[in-house]
Formats: structure tokens, C-alpha cells, sequence
């Protein structure tokens, strides 16, 4: 077995505020190895971006990490002052967010981005820096990059820019690769080919991926494992496919069934009543029971844990030994 690059532990994130604090994030807890893409899913509002926040250390205040840590290549990186995080951001953490206007400064060419980031981490020359620039340009699929890199980022399109973004995410070589609904703005065939970048980047640098979306088509295509979040808790995860096709938890069998399938012929979707309880008002036991149809006694009073269902591990009494 390869020693996990990324070991997330026990993770809590709170929010306090005048009312009371929030707990966004309560124990989660996943592995990710060298050249593994592991998707993170939920229904808006479970964490997903947050955990992926607290991992690259940018979360929003008053948002605190409150208690657990995050390893990157066995040493802890959740409890680094600012500066020392920024170095390892940017050297060995990419990020890939769903907006790339939030990503890319207006007033600067893209090269002359990319070219900062490639000499601040890299150490390359001015000229060595630039090539490197248009090589990820020509890397993520943008043409003419000789010509594009010295344009403005209003000068790109959407589905452009955010290849850009990419480009800036990967400029470093970085061990880990955050990316936040990185296919979200883009038509499916250039979702098609920035998955098939980000596969490869896996494969060619042993990369390790943390990819967030709500589109489970890029998930079944791109990932290696799944954790679905619900409520700020783990309710499950396993491999791609087992979580698809076996789920073991209610809540992910709601996910999977609400999903339009080519080779089937179904009148209805599966639909799941309710709604995600709000941060200061999650249920005692298990978060999902008010929604579960299978709900009974133990799970309206006692927290399930991770624990083996057939496929996967899941947050569930219905695998418990009581159950």
C-alpha cells in the first residue's frame, strides 16, 4: 500500500457567531494516495467546499479549523502560520475554483500570472518561466498560446479563462490538486478534455486530486473513490463505482436515484423529501433521519459512524451489528 499524500483527520470547522457557534464541518475524516482521484458530492451546503477550504487554508472568517488536522506527505500543515501556508499553496497544493474571475487579477496579463507563480515557486529564469507558461497554455488546450499568454484575462472566455486557471493550478508541479467544480462553466466537450487533463496529471505526476462537484457524470468518469457528504458529516465512501451502483447509505441511494439514466426507462426520478437541516438546527443522532426512509429508533438517538456496508464504508445503523 502507498502511504496516503493527503491524511484529513477528525476534522471540525466552526463558525462562531452572536447567536452561538456553527459547526460546519464535524468529523470528517479520508485518505488520498499519489495518483488518486478521490470526488466529493453532496446536495449545496454539505461542506464539500469547505472542506476543501480548510484543506488549502483559505477559509473564510470567522470560520475556524476547531479541531482534528490535515497531513500533507505526513506533516501537518492545518496549524502552519499564514506565510509558511502560502509557500506550501502554492508550491505543493493547486487550486481550482469554480469562478475563475475570482482567480485570475484583471490588471495582469495571463503570462505575466503564470510567469510569477512559475519563478516564485520554481526558481526558473524570466525566459525559462515564460516557456514553461506556454507550454500549460498549450497543456489545457488553449490556441495560439504564443500569441494568447501576453492577453487579459476579460480577453478569454469563460470556458477559456478557467483553463487558465487551470494552468495556474498546475504551474508548480503540486502534489495535490484542490479543484472546486473545476468543469462547471464549461460546455461537455471541454469538460471532456479538462478531465482527461486532470487524469493525466494524476498518471504523469503522481498527483493526488480532491475534485468537488455536483455532477456525478464527471465523477464516474474521472474518480477512483467517492465521499459523499451530508450535514457536514461523512455519510459515505468507497470506490467509484460501489458507491454508483451498491450505495450502502439511504442518502446516496437518494443521490443515485435521482439521476436520468440512458438505459433505462423510468417515468419518475427518485425524489428525496425534505430539505438539509440548517447548521444550528441538526438532528440528534443520525443527520439524515427526518429524511430516511428507513429510518428507525436508533438512528432518532445515537450518531452512526463510518462503519463496512457490502460494497463501502457507510454512516448508517442499517449495517450495525444492533441494527
Amino acid at each position: 500500500m502507498t502511504a496516503p499524500l493527503l491524511q484529513v483527520r477528525h476534522l471540525r470547522v466552526e463558525f462562531p457567531t452572536r447567536r452561538g457557534t456553527l459547526l460546519a464541518l464535524d468529523d470528517i475524516s479520508f485518505d488520498i494516495a499519489p495518483g488518486e482521484v478521490l470526488g466529493v458530492v453532496g446536495e449545496s451546503g454539505a461542506g464539500k467546499s469547505l472542506t476543501g477550504a480548510a484543506i488549502i487554508g483559505l477559509l473564510e472568517p470567522p470560520g475556524r479549523i476547531a479541531g482534528g488536522e490535515i497531513l500533507l506527505e505526513g506533516r501537518r500543515i492545518d496549524n502552519l502560520p499564514p506565510d509558511q501556508m502560502r509557500r506550501v499553496r502554492g508550491r505543493q497544493i493547486g487550486a481550482i475554483f469554480q469562478d475563475p474571475l475570482t482567480s485570475l487579477n484583471p490588471l495582469y496579463t495571463v503570462g505575466r500570472q503564470l510567469v510569477e507563480t512559475i519563478t516564485t515557486h520554481l526558481g526558473l529564469s524570466a525566459r525559462q518561466a515564460r516557456a514553461r507558461a506556454i507550454e500549460l497554455l498549450a497543456a489545457t488546450g488553449i490556441p495560439a498560446p504564443e500569441a494568447r499568454v501576453d492577453q487579459y484575462p476579460h480577453q478569454f472566455s469563460g470556458g477559456m479563462r478557467q483553463r487558465v486557471v487551470i494552468a495556474l493550478a498546475l504551474a508548480a508541479d503540486p502534489k495535490l490538486i484542490v479543484a472546486d467544480e473545476p468543469t462547471t462553466a464549461l460546455d461537455v466537450s471541454i469538460q471532456a478534455q479538462i478531465i482527461a487533463l486532470l487524469k493525466r496529471v494524476c498518471r504523469e505526476q503522481g498527483a493526488a486530486v480532491m475534485l468537488v462537484t455536483h455532477d456525478m457524470g464527471v465523477i464516474a468518469e474521472t474518480c477512483d473513490r467517492v465521499a459523499v457528504l451530508y450535514a457536514g458529516r461523512m455519510a459515505e465512501i468507497g470506490p467509484v463505482q460501489e458507491v454508483i451502483h451498491r450505495p450502502g447509505h439511504p442518502y446516496t441511494t437518494g443521490l443515485m436515484g435521482s439521476i436520468p439514466a440512458m438505459d433505462e426507462d423510468r417515468e419518475r426520478l427518485v425524489q428525496i423529501d425534505g430539505a438539509m437541516p440548517r447548521l444550528n438546527a441538526i438532528p440528534p443522532g443520525c443527520a439524515f433521519h427526518p429524511r430516511c426512509p428507513k429510518a428507525f429508533d436508533r438512528c432518532h438517538q445515537q450518531r452512526p459512524e463510518l462503519m463496512k456496508a457490502p460494497a463501502t464504508d457507510a454512516a448508517c445503523w442499517l449495517h450495525g451489528s444492533a441494527a
